[in-house]
């Protein structure tokens, strides 16, 4: 079941009607200076970081992918290209009109654009069928967002997934550290220094 701001956009985006509205660029740009505080960053992931963020995940038995504050996709044709058929992708965001672009041009029956709050992960996943979670993927900024809010985004995302799988985590400040220790004891980190700015990563796993 797709939010009724995606659903609306997939009646748009339909055989024979042309995608419009500004760029992915643009369209990041945009909502940076509209909530620089949610967005984090003025301009989306390198590909290295993207590469390197997604190199530790088991495709061949991935069935459903999440991500937080998926932004303008920047990820999303990254993770559909190495996804099996069968695999679901769920993309959660507080911000409709980055869930209106998504809708509005991804065309895959895979990819699932969701208006809501990563805090409510585990309602959005039953939601759509699934139990659990194989991989989150969160670029959201931990270190500004309210109070209880991060904690709480680390404990359900630590419950959502099936043992085995991973959170991953890029971010900008190793403050994130602090929350995936509410919910992960096992944390592997790296940094990618070819990213504005340079980014931390981290790969929290369910054991």
């Amino acid at each position: 079941m797709n939010s009724p701001v995606a659903e609306q956009a997939l009646k748009r985006n339909a055989p024979g009607r042309p995608v419009s509205g500004p760029g992915p660029l643009a369209m990041f740009f945009k909502e940076f200076l509209r909530h620089p505080v949610m967005v984090g960053s003025i301009i989306p992931s390198s590909r290295k970081l993207i590469r390197t963020m997604l190199s530790r995940t088991d495709w061949a038995n991935t069935k459903l992918f999440v991500e937080y504050g998926p932004g303008v996709g920047t990820f999303c044709q990254a993770v559909l290209d190495r996804m099996g058929p069968d695999a679901t992708y769920i993309a959660i965001d507080t911000n409709a009109d980055f869930i209106d672009y998504l809708a509005r041009t991804i065309n895959d029956p895979r990819f699932i654009p969701v208006l809501g709050s990563a805090a409510d992960v585990r309602q959005i996943i039953r939601d759509h069928g699934h139990e659990q979670a194989d991989y989150i993927l969160s670029g959201l900024p931990f270190s500004t967002l309210p109070p209880g809010v991060g904690a709480k985004i680390a404990t359900e995302t630590a419950a959502a997934l099936r043992v085995g799988g991973a959170f991953l985590v890029y971010q900008f400040s190793p403050k994130v550290r602090d929350f995936l220790k509410m919910g992960f004891e096992r944390i592997d980190h790296a940094f990618e220094p070819i990213n504005i700015p340079p980014a931390q990563l981290y790969w929290a796993w369910k054991d």
